[in-house]
């Protein structure tokens, strides 16, 4: 079973044509314009439970983004969404080509539960099977190429899929606060052949990285990141014809730097990360659209009445979001179905018009 196609997404759209401009095309697939993000919540049954039946509820309503983490609630977010996909393709409500998987790896996680001894686990389960040595360790994260390369099969069974479509390195740029920016450099070249190398062998589709800080803050911070710079590692190791083709980081109506941040050097011209993107060819998804919930019930009367056929602040928020010029998908976290229908009910209102969006600032 291979991974989201074009000829998949399409399908998907045309189902669902009651949607105005909720699809976008990027890098050969139609995507939503929002998406659902599995992060917050504890690892407990009855969120395992939440959150598939949200995936679920999340696909039937046009939703054909899904992202993850390994680390998310211990590789449970990741398992919940692989028995959601099982019943989804097994009821015939979508197939495997329709639907967009991302999930990230990095992180150490967790197998279910906290650790007892968190230093024994890391040492009995990744140092000692020879996955990880240990001085790749930094607070907890890793990028080496064998740790990689096993997350990766750790995801794909857990998601229970042959091919992941999106696969992120998960917040590298905390690396920087403990390595020379020299060493984090040789981390991400080797990370970006092993991710190139997993395109190659169809684990999985596309990759990138998933950052918080890295593409918002200056140049000069500690873990500031220059998306040319990143995208000249991937060409040493594979030229032009590369599979980076995606970044995600946090945008939303109290994190406007993605847009009004003019911290990336483009031949020579000072830009933000979205026009840099879209120069280099990317896509890229926004995550915390919400802010975890903490943009509710916060906005001033005065930007509300900016969005029309809205009843809600998650859903202006996410109209924000996913208006935003160089935005492919809104990623937000919906572990109960009912936060997925008044999230989704949205959809069928069209985005912001450009010249609508302008008013906003």
């Amino acid at each position: 079973m291979t991974g989201a196609t074009e000829e998949g997404t399409i399908r998907f759209r045309d189902r669902h044509a009651d949607l105005p401009d909720h699809y976008r095309r990027v890098q050969s697939l139609w995507v939503s314009s929002i998406g659902i993000g599995t992060y917050l919540g504890q690892p407990s049954a009855q969120a395992d439970a939440d959150y598939s039946a949200a995936v679920i509820r999340a696909i039937e309503l046009g939703c054909n983004v899904i992202d993850t983490a390994a680390n998310y609630r211990h590789q449970r977010s990741e398992r919940a969404i692989g028995a959601a996909l099982k019943q989804v393709f097994e009821s015939g409500t979508a197939t495997r080509d329709e639907l967009v998987i991302a999930t990230k790896g990095g992180f150490i996680p967790f197998d279910g539960d906290a650790p007892r001894d968190v230093n024994r686990y890391i040492r009995e389960t990744f140092i000692e099977p020879g996955i990880i040595d240990a001085g790749d360790i930094v607070d907890g994260h890793c990028l080496s190429p064998r740790f990689i390369r096993s997350q990766i099969e750790q995801s794909r069974r857990n998601l229970g899929v042959d091919c992941i479509d999106i696969y992120y390195l998960h917040n590298p740029e905390s690396q920087l606060e403990a390595i020379p920016r020299t060493e984090f450099r040789d981390r991400l070249r080797r990370a970006f052949a092993v991710l190139e190398e997993a395109v190659e062998d169809g684990l999985v589709k596309f990759y990138g990285m998933a950052t918080w800080n890295g593409y918002r803050i200056p140049p000069g911070a500690t873990e500031y990141l220059s998306l040319d710079d990143v995208l000249s590692l991937t060409r040493e190791g594979s030229g032009i014809q590369h599979y980076h083709r995606f970044i995600q980081l946090p945008y939303n109506l109290a994190m406007l730097e993605a847009i009004t941040a003019r911290n990336q050097s483009v031949a020579g011209e000072m830009m933000s990360i979205l026009e840099a993107a879209e120069r280099f060819g990317l896509s890229v998804m926004s995550s915390a659209s919400l802010l975890q919930g903490r943009l509710l019930n916060q906005l001033p009367d005065k930007l509300r009445d900016q969005f029309d056929g809205l009843l809600t602040d998650a859903q202006r928020c996410l109209q924000f979001a996913r208006s935003t010029p160089g935005i492919a998908t809104a990623l937000v976290g919906m572990r109960h179905t009912r936060h997925v229908e008044e999230n989704l009910a949205m959809a069928r209102v069209a985005p912001l018009s450009p010249e609508k969006f302008k008013t906003l600032f």
